[in-house]
């Protein structure tokens, strides 16, 4: 996939997370919202030629990122993304808990899309 794949991707799935949450699916739109996150920083990674083969290296970028741009909440926010992969295998999240949680991530993936964009 190319880096526009990428993006399309991520938008495509926060609509689709939107339509699970609504139909009463938490656990597939925390799968959603993570898959939107991890593919918004894939087309960055790749619009840097950098390798984006497994979650260890999305996470290194991630936090890498967060130190280039001094800003720490971009690695936060990343985190509340892998708690939603997370509650998509064991359910934890109140559904409370998960719409913090999914602000946050909405927030991340703009974030990174607006990066990836430039």
């Amino acid at each position: 996939m190319l880096a526009t794949d990428h993006i399309d991707t991520a938008r495509q799935f926060l609509a689709d997370a939107d339509r699970e949450y609504e139909s009463g699916d938490i656990l597939q739109a925390s799968e959603k919202l993570w898959g939107a996150a991890s593919h918004a920083v894939v087309a960055e990674m790749q619009a840097r030629d950098i390798d984006a083969n497994g979650h260890r290296k999305v996470k290194r970028f991630v936090q890498e990122l967060s130190e280039e741009l001094d800003d720490p909440l971009v690695y936060s926010l990343f985190k509340h993304a892998e708690t939603l992969h997370v509650n998509f295998y064991h359910g934890f999240l109140s559904e409370e808990n998960f719409e913090e949680h999914r602000e946050l991530v909405r927030r991340f993936v703009n974030q990174m899309l607006t990066i990836a964009a430039n």
